[in-house]
């Protein structure tokens, strides 16, 4: 249960109810899913649910019941098994205290053995008998209420309520004297249906708590080319309205094994880019904080540095090449190769405004003459560029 619904825990996050906290921490990269967006994820987790919810094993079943004419019959059902579970209607809502998932007249597929023995004074010796059945259940509904919360950075989910209940469930027997069908049936329609509903309902608490489990243990940085870590712990409960559901990351960069970044950005409401799905199903705003927090911890590990010696025109990359623009440096150094060191001075700035993104880049271009085994830089030039 617990390896199958791992690709699910995204819809298990969304299925909470909130109440707003204050934190020390801001949220850099906010998502947002739609009624929608929550359905969506509602049908892939019911699909998967349908085939790992079974095969569910229920305890066995003895009863004894008074016959007419027969007098008093033992019967005992073993090896009872819900193969199948097919989900017919279900629905996802928001609610004052978390997100109810509601299925609606599912059926469901049984298989086990039965026997049972009696005594008559009309017989000196004990009869018995066995074989196997086959059930359908109609008509089952099944409700799961959860919450979700923030604890230190990880989520926390909370099964506020659950539930099976069964309609209507019918026999069919196989082997053994069928006179005695409808004495089965009135003996264990009842305890059936309430093992069935006891079994489904401890299976879905336990998947939770099993799905709890996981949550916590996911990891609260995620490294980034050997030399940052990207901050992806959850800031303050989600929010949950009437129509979507936010959840907010703090989502700064970080140098690797060093203390982060966080107290060098002051989030502004307005600078935030977002990022929509098809059809509005989910939407995403990033703060251009994530990315000034990127630039800089690439800017101080020396990554911005480039050494340029191939070009699509690569007599460019010659003196040959500038003869006519800087006649001078053709005369000293005549038909000899050239590299360029490009190097950002300072850490780029990036700002969005009005859905743009804009970037502010500082570069120093060394030009180096490749005299024998000789490397001459011969000039140096500053560049400040903003590109949208």
């Amino acid at each position: 249960m617990v390896r199958s619904a791992v690709p699910f825990l995204l819809f298990l996050i969304l299925t909470s109810s909130c109440i707003r906290t204050q934190s020390a921490e801001e949220g850099h990269i906010e998502v947002r899913l739609s009624n929608k967006g929550l359905a969506f994820f509602k049908d892939l987790l019911i699909k998967k649910a349908e085939s790992s919810l079974v095969p569910l094993e229920l305890p066995d079943i003895e009863k004894s019941a008074k016959i007419p004419v027969v007098g008093k019959v033992h019967m005992a059902l073993s090896s009872i098994t819900i193969e199948t579970i097919d989900v017919i209607s279900s629905t996802v809502q928001t609610g004052d205290s978390g997100i109810v998932i509601a299925v609606s007249w599912a059926t469901a597929n049984l298989s086990m053995d039965w026997s049972y023995s009696y005594k008559t004074w009309l017989l000196p010796i004990s009869v018995s008998d066995e074989g196997t059945a086959k059930v359908q259940v109609e008509g089952m509904d099944i409700g799961l209420t959860l919450s979700l919360t923030t604890v230190q950075g990880s989520l926390n989910l909370d099964v506020l309520d659950y539930g099976c209940n069964v309609d209507d469930i019918s026999i069919k027997l196989d082997g053994g004297a069928s006179w005695l069908y409808q004495g089965l049936v009135d003996a264990f329609e009842g305890k059936i249906s309430s093992s069935i509903e006891n079994a489904i309902s401890k299976k879905l608490k336990d998947g939770i708590v099993n799905i709890n489990s996981i949550l916590h243990s996911l990891p609260k940085e995620v490294p980034v080319a050997h030399i940052a870590t990207l901050n992806v712990t959850f800031v303050d409960d989600p929010e949950l309205a009437d129509s979507s559901l936010d959840l907010k990351i703090n989502g700064l960069f970080s140098p690797k094994d060093k203390e982060e970044l966080t107290s060098e950005y002051h989030r502004s409401s307005q600078s935030t880019l977002l990022f929509k799905t098809v059809d509005k199903m989910v939407r995403i705003s990033l703060h251009e904080d994530v990315l000034n927090s990127a630039s800089s911890v690439f800017f101080y590990a020396n990554k911005m540095h480039w050494v340029v010696d191939k070009a699509p025109n690569q007599s460019f990359l010659n003196t040959a090449g500038w003869r006519f623009i800087v006649p001078q440096l053709y005369k000293m150094y005549p038909n000899d190769d050239i590299c360029l060191n490009l190097s950002v001075s300072s850490p780029p700035i990036l700002k969005m405004e009005k859905q743009q993104l804009k970037a502010l880049l500082r570069l120093d271009v060394v030009i180096n003459v490749l005299d024998a085994d000789e490397v001459i830089p011969v000039a140096c030039i500053s560049v400040a560029r903003v590109h949208n």
